[in-house]
């Protein structure tokens, strides 16, 4: 679906600036995306979950890509160890709130980008009084309550969901629309459909217990933004009802498929 026609129904678009149409001029260029499609960017408001090593590349590109809104929940600070693969930060940073720091880097990538910042943790509270106010939401947590907060929250506020995970040397990507169908009219999954249950306390480490290599997510975190930025201009498909599944030690890329289940537990 053309951009133009996917975003018919949003609210008559802000013209770009001439500044903007010359920074934006490669995204312009592109029959794809055009500038239909960078006015959907410029309209768009999107919620991130998270300033760390996947909101880092995530806040970056969209800010570049010319995203109007950007949000950002983290109640963290930056510390020395995050460095190694948090970028959107530095070391004269330490110490500061995550929200605070990600902010004076975006502002200087992209003065255009109006930006929010919540330092508070993301769960159905947060997202009951602030959801409401974005049009995608991007999920780049390091833990399992907060991404079956965020499938939750996104399917009530009837938005899409993209959603990454990193481990050591290995990370994955999807995107959630369970508000929608597919082609044929079938209902498109849920969170749930590919994790009926979050895994066992401990059973996961952390990457502070178990490590991981940075520039790993920056390539998990550079593949949810572009998704987004398919999801938002209506170019290409989407990871709806994929599982993108990246190994970094082989250098490999595997795709899985999940569908909507209809057991009684998670009926439409």
């Amino acid at each position: 679906m053309r951009a133009a026609e996917k975003h018919a129904n949003m609210d008559i678009m802000d013209p770009l600036s001439s500044e903007e149409i010359a920074r934006y001029h490669r995204h312009i260029l592109l029959p794809e995306i055009g500038g239909a499609g960078q006015q959907a960017l410029k309209a768009a408001r999107v919620l991130v979950i998270g300033a760390g090593g996947l909101g880092s590349p995530v806040l970056q590109y969209l800010a570049a890509a010319g995203v109007g809104t950007l949000g950002i929940v983290d109640d963290d600070r930056v510390s020395l160890s995050n460095l190694q693969r948090q970028v959107v930060h530095d070391t004269g940073t330490v110490g500061e709130l995550k929200t605070q720091s990600a902010m004076a880097a975006l502002t200087r990538l992209n003065p255009h980008v109006r930006l929010l910042h919540y330092e508070d943790r993301f769960d159905a509270r947060f997202a009951a009084d602030h959801l409401g106010r974005f049009t995608l939401l991007i999920d780049g947590s390091d833990n399992f309550d907060t991404r079956y907060a965020a499938a939750d929250a996104a399917e009530a506020a009837r938005i899409p969901l993209v959603t990454g995970a990193v481990g050591r040397f290995d990370g994955s990507v999807t995107v959630l629309a369970p508000h929608l169908t597919d082609a044929n009219g079938v209902a498109n999954p849920r969170y749930r459909d590919l994790f009926p249950e979050p895994p066992r306390q401990g059973l996961i480490p952390s990457c502070a217990e178990a490590g991981i290599v940075g520039a790993l997510t920056g390539v998990i975190g550079t593949l949810m933004a572009m998704e987004a930025i398919k999801v938002i201009t209506g170019t290409g498909e989407p990871l709806i009802g994929r599982l993108l599944l990246y190994d970094a030690l082989s250098t490999r890329f595997d795709t899985i498929r999940y569908r909507r289940k209809t057991t009684p537990e998670n009926h439409a």
